[in-house]
């Protein structure tokens, strides 16, 4: 119904926040994942008649009785997809970080090494 909202109000919020971020969190990677996430979700959405091209825009906002159970699938799918795609890029961010320490010590050890034997 309306459950790709969740990572849309995500999306929305990081792009506007990027140049705010430090570059080794890897903001772009989240907000990749995050709109790619939306874009399919909206696709498929639109796809299964979900949403139409004329207000109310949502179907399920077509019939009131429908809008609580609505807002409950953005509350759990939407927020459960979102909470997985962070999860994903900081496991990406931790590791990617790790690598380039690990890079950074390994060159530094060379160099340290070169400037030992030259000695």
């Amino acid at each position: 119904m309306a459950c790709f909202l969740a990572p849309t109000t995500v999306a929305i919020v990081t792009t506007s926040l990027r140049k705010k971020i430090p570059q080794k969190y890897h903001i772009e990677w989240l907000n990749t994942m995050i709109w790619g996430g939306v874009a399919m979700l909206t696709i498929e959405h639109i796809a299964h008649g979900e949403i139409v091209l004329f207000p109310p825009f949502l179907t399920a906002m077509e019939t009131p009785s429908e809008i609580p159970m609505m807002l409950k699938e953005i509350a759990t799918i939407g927020t459960a997809m979102t909470i997985a795609i962070f999860f994903v890029w900081i496991i990406m961010v931790l590791v990617a970080n790790t690598l380039e320490k690990m890079h950074e010590k390994k060159i530094t050890d060379q160099l340290r090494a070169e400037e030992i034997s030259k000695s």
